[in-house]
C-alpha cells in the first residue's frame, strides 16, 4: 500500500498536467500517452550516458513541452481538430521515443538517479518517502495555483471558459492553447522521467492508456472533493491520483490480474462520472459542505421561532 501511495503521488504530477488541459483549457489532449514515454526516454538515455540525473529530468520536462507545442501548433495553426492533433502527435512520438532510446527498453539498474539517495538511506517504501513525494506535489500544486492567478493564467482560464469573450479583449487564444499544452505535457513528461527512475527502466509502451489514468485521477478526485476553488481542485487531483493507485492495488490484492488494470480504470472513471449525478451522493456532498456557522444560525432561527 505504501508503494501504491508513492506511485500515486508521482503520477499526480502527470494528473496535474491533464488537469490543465482537461479542466482549465477544456481540451481533450491525447498527446499524454506519448509525452509520458518521451520524458522517461530522455531522462533514461541521459542518465545512462553519464548526465546528471537532475539535468536529465529537466531536459525531459522540456522535451514534453516541445511535444505539447507541436500538438498546439497542429490545432491552432494547422486548423486540425484538437483530438486528432493529439492522436497524430502521440503516434509520431512512438517512433521518436524508439529513436531516442535506440531500443524498446532502457534499464537504469546500477545508475545514479534522483531516487538513489532515498534507496541508499533506506527510506524508500516508508512514510518518510511518502512525506517527501507529498511535499513535492504540494510545490507543484502551489506553482500551478500561483500561475493560474496571474494575468497570463487567468487569460488561459478564460480561454477554456469562453474563447469568444476573451478574444474580444485582444487575447490570442491560440497562444494560450499552445502554452497550456506545452506546460501540461511538460508536467506529464516530468512524471514519466521520475517514474522511470523509480522503477529502474524506461519502456516504449509505458505510456499506453495513460490518459485514462490522468482522467481517472482528475475526475475521481474532484467528484469526491470539490472544484469550487482552484487550489482545492488542484489538490483534489493529487488525492485522486493516490486514490486511483490504492483502488488498483486493492483490485490486485483480491485476485484480479495485471491485465485487468485498464478495465478497472475504465470502470473507475465511469463510476466517478455517474456518482455526482446520483441524488444520494449529492445530498452527502451538501451535508459536508454545510458550515458549522450555517448550522448554528439555522438552529438559532428555529429556536427563536
Amino acid at each position: 500500500m505504501i508503494t501504491a501511495v508513492e506511485l500515486g503521488l508521482i503520477y499526480a504530477i502527470m494528473a496535474l498536467g491533464v488537469y490543465l488541459t482537461f479542466r482549465i483549457l477544456d481540451f481533450p489532449d491525447l498527446t499524454v500517452d506519448g509525452s509520458f514515454t518521451t520524458g522517461a526516454a530522455v531522462a533514461s538515455v541521459g542518465i545512462v550516458s553519464g548526465m546528471n540525473p537532475w539535468l536529465a529530468t529537466v531536459l525531459a520536462f522540456f522535451a514534453g513541452m516541445v511535444a505539447g507545442t507541436i500538438t498546439g501548433l497542429l490545432h491552432t495553426k494547422g486548423k486540425i481538430d484538437g483530438l486528432l492533433a493529439g492522436i497524430l502527435t502521440m503516434i509520431a512520438l512512438y517512433s521518436i521515443n524508439l529513436r531516442i532510446m535506440g531500443k524498446a527498453n532502457t534499464p537504469l539498474l546500477g545508475e545514479e538517479t534522483l531516487i538513489s539517495p532515498l534507496r541508499a538511506a533506506g527510506i524508500l517504501g516508508s512514510w518518510s518517502s511518502i512525506g517527501i513525494f507529498f511535499v513535492i506535489c504540494l510545490i507543484f500544486v502551489g506553482a500551478i495555483v500561483w500561475f493560474l492567478h496571474t494575468e497570463l493564467g487567468m487569460a488561459m482560464r478564460a480561454t477554456g471558459d469562453n474563447q469568444e469573450m476573451i478574444r474580444s479583449f485582444g487575447v490570442s487564444t491560440d497562444n494560450q492553447k499552445i502554452l497550456g499544452l506545452a506546460l501540461s505535457n511538460g508536467l506529464v513528461a516530468l512524471s514519466g522521467a521520475i517514474i522511470a527512475q523509480y522503477q529502474g527502466f524506461a519502456d516504449v509502451g509505458m505510456g499506453i492508456g495513460l490518459i485514462l489514468i490522468g482522467l481517472a485521477s482528475v475526475i475521481v478526485g474532484q467528484a469526491i472533493f470539490t472544484q469550487r476553488y482552484i487550489w482545492l481542485a488542484a489538490l483534489a487531483v493529487v488525492f485522486g491520483a493516490v486514490i486511483y493507485r490504492l483502488v488498483i492495488q486493492l483490485a490486485l490484492s483480491v485476485g484480479l490480474e495485471v491485465n485487468d488494470m485498464k478495465l478497472i480504470s475504465a470502470i473507475l472513471v465511469v463510476v466517478a462520472l455517474l456518482l455526482p449525478k446520483w441524488k444520494g451522493f449529492q445530498k452527502i456532498v451538501k451535508t459536508f459542505k454545510r458550515t458549522p456557522a450555517a448550522v448554528t444560525a439555522k438552529e438559532e432561527v428555529g429556536t427563536n421561532a
